[in-house]
């Protein structure tokens, strides 16, 4: 069922110190000037007409810049030279900011094609399970098809992507997400998808291939890093066409302007039609559009995460609903014990003890948890040899549910300790003839109450069986994720836990983690069907997942994120995957959809805006002549008419590259509402898009004032 988190209550314990305030912030590496220089042949070759059309604004530009050269060949002035060589500029400018774009992703692709590079497999050409001796062939990888069956040893390269169906063997897949520790991968459950590049480090697997020639997940992220089969977004062909449709409303208006014009007695030149245009039209967005959605992929590849599409991004950016599994995002995924409760007659030290003794072999994360917090809170050492005399270890079975120790000596009583379920333990002093005290029913109940879970330890000396206290074990909340929550929730995101414990305990962490919602004992029916319900309502729904079973769901989600150590059937069906398998990082990837949607907005109204201070340049300076009136509206004192026109076209041009690197790194992002990021856009951008341009251009009219002839 689908319950809203209980307000939490602060008065049954004090709340503990708030942990010192951090940003989070969603960008891109460094932005380094070197980029520019390095790009800048490839801007060139992208001044082909047929990669410029894909832009209608800048393909303009580049139309109007061949015109303005011809018309400078045939009427040679220093004015038409400038203009025509500014507009030029503001056409290389603009595919410098995509060329350094995609030049960001280059480096990764040539580590991507290396580890890919020369391959080899061992191909078999007959295998079924449990057969050992078999024909194989070698062949390159990239002669692998679907379904084909491939044996891999101890140094050798997985030559593709696929399952594996024989053997367990360590794997470095730090080619592929950087991280050096090798993984585990083994043949069934939710850990055999093994990636094509990646090496075997020790044993032997056969694998089955499940990708096509030129499919496999290194081929598809080397073209995404380096954008060659990055698809515009719904949301960027939207813009594009507002673009288009402005980009044919200003050229009629030129036009037209023209014929107006030669009957006022004031015709103007083909240089000074052009820089109308161009500054009309919005340009700076039109430049950096491009950029900026590959800068947002970018940013995804850096923090590990592949994302099958742009649309995947910006969905991100919109999404109003997240779906957390409790383990690993909520919770660190192992229970932890945080304190031990001594039953009354029992010393705080005999249970420690105790507790550490029956925990000394138990290699459980909770175990060890055990035995820490005996070592940390109460300061007991680890035992010397032979100083507990002889120990036999019971370790833990499903049927008698607990552990424990039987520490004998030469010529005296054994001294039996046990931990475990409340029920088994009880049950083990009965039949050792003891008898367990009320409370000892009551402090367990208490645990379980509040969402934990007891183990009670209990001991067998020469003073009979007795029970001696609780342990209890607790799924600990990760540090700060209840902060992330709560930005979460300004933003306008509702939060929703997952998990398969009971109602109780579910209600329990989700209070303390400060969800807004949690879904308890939950199937992947369940999150397909709760997934469905929010579409339904239309929201955008966020999820993870990395088992075959959660594959409906992921592909149901609106943002699909799966896990690189899940099954290939779940990589397949959701539209990332997080190459470092971590769950928390959904957060992340919202943050920079976001972060990616606000960068587009808030340069779309700064190109807009500063549209202006160009209108009060190169109006009064086509017109004043013939229309003294509209001298008052030179605002800016410009020098001459040649000299206002050219400081707006300059301004043009360098606006483009001074926002370069905004573009790649991302606005600022921090968690707030729609309203206050969107009154925050416009006081920065807008106003500053308004203000910056009457500055600049002033600026460079003091500078180009003093050009010989213009």
């Amino acid at each position: 069922m689908l319950a809203p988190a209980p307000e939490r209550d602060q008065s049954t314990r004090p709340a503990p110190p708030s942990p010192p305030a951090r940003r989070h912030r969603a960008a891109s590496g460094l932005f380094d000037p070197k980029q520019l220089v390095m790009s800048f042949p490839e801007a060139l070759r992208k001044l082909h007409p047929r990669v410029m059309v894909r832009n209608p604004v800048m393909f303009v530009v580049e139309v109007g810049s061949a015109l303005t050269t011809l018309s400078a060949i045939v009427s040679p002035s220093v004015f038409s030279w400038l203009i025509g060589l500014w507009l030029w500029l503001t056409v290389v400018f603009a595919n410098l900011a995509e060329a350094v774009a995609e030049g960001r992703g280059k480096a990764q692709a040539e580590s991507l094609r290396k580890a890919r590079a020369g391959t080899v497999a061992r191909r078999l050409r007959t295998w079924r399970v449990g057969l050992r001796q078999f024909r194989e062939e070698s062949v390159p990888a990239e002669k692998l098809v679907l379904h084909d069956f491939v044996v891999v040893e101890t140094g050798g390269t997985i030559p593709g992507d696929g399952d594996v169906v024989d053997g367990i063997a360590a794997v470095d897949e730090s080619a592929i997400t950087g991280e050096s520790a090798p993984v585990i991968r083994e043949a069934g459950g939710d850990r055999c998808a093994v990636t094509g590049g990646t090496k075997v480090l020790s044993d032997r697997i056969v694998v089955r291939i499940t990708s096509k020639p030129g499919l496999t997940f290194i081929d598809r992220m080397i073209a995404l890093v380096e954008g060659a089969e990055r698809k515009k977004t719904p949301n960027e062909i939207a813009l594009n066409l507002l673009l288009a449709s402005l980009t044919v409303i200003f050229i009629l208006s030129v036009v037209t302007l023209q014929p107006l014009a030669i009957h006022a007695h004031a015709e103007q030149s083909t240089a000074v039609l052009v820089a109308l245009l161009v500054a009309l039209i919005p340009t700076t967005i039109g430049a950096l559009l491009s950029a900026i959605g590959i800068a947002g992929m970018d940013r995804l590849v850096q923090r590990n995460v592949l994302a099958m599409s742009g649309r995947a991004v910006e969905a991100a950016g919109d999404v109003d609903v997240l779906l957390l599994d409790k383990t690993g995002t909520v919770t660190f995924g192992n229970r932890r014990a945080v304190r031990l409760l001594p039953l009354d007659g029992v010393a705080d030290g005999q249970l420690a003890e105790a507790a550490q003794l029956s925990s000394l072999a138990d290699e459980t994360p909770e175990g060890r948890s055990v035995v820490v917090l005996a070592e940390e809170r109460y300061g007991l050492r680890a035992r010397a040899e032979g100083e507990l005399g002889q120990l036999e270890f019971v370790p833990f079975t499903a049927q008698t549910r607990m552990s424990g120790v039987d520490l004998t000596w030469p010529g005296s009583p054994a001294i039996l300790v046990r931990k475990g379920a409340a029920a088994a333990v009880t049950a083990w002093v009965y039949d050792h003839g003891g008898l367990v005290p009320p409370q000892a029913f009551e402090v367990v109940d208490a645990i379980a109450s509040g969402g934990g879970t007891p183990l009670l330890v209990a001991v067998h000396d020469r003073h009979g069986a007795r029970a001696l206290g609780v342990i209890h074990l607790k799924d600990v909340v990760k540090e700060g994720i209840a902060e992330r929550f709560a930005e979460l929730r300004r933003m306008g995101i509702r939060t929703v836990m997952v998990t398969g414990d009971n109602p109780l305990t579910a209600r329990a962490i989700a209070t303390e983690a400060g969800v807004d919602d949690f879904l308890a004992e939950a199937t992947p029916e369940d999150k397909l069907a709760l997934i469905r319900q929010e579409q339904a309502g239309g929201r955008l729904v966020a999820m993870t997942g990395d088992g075959t079973n959660d594959a409906p769901a992921l592909a149901q989600a609106d943002v699909g994120v799966a896990m690189n150590t899940g099954t290939s059937a779940a990589k397949e069906a959701g539209n990332m995957v997080d190459l470092d398998s971590n769950p928390t990082k959904l957060i992340e990837i919202v943050e920079i959809g976001k972060q990616l949607l606000i960068t587009r907005g808030a340069l779309t109204t700064f190109s807009i805006a500063n549209d202006v201070a160009k209108y009060f340049a190169i109006i009064p300076a086509m017109f004043a002549g013939v229309y003294p009136g509209l001298r008052h509206l030179n605002i800016m004192g410009l020098h001459s008419p040649t000299s206002a026109i050219t400081s707006a076209i300059v301004f043009n041009a360098l606006i483009i590259v001074a926002l370069i690197p905004l573009a790649l790194r991302g606005v600022r992002y921090r968690p707030s509402s729609a309203s206050e990021l969107l009154g925050r856009n416009l006081r920065i951008y807008g106003l500053g898009g308004l203000v910056l341009p009457f500055l600049g251009i002033k600026v460079i009219d003091l500078l180009v004032q003093f050009v010989p002839g213009l």
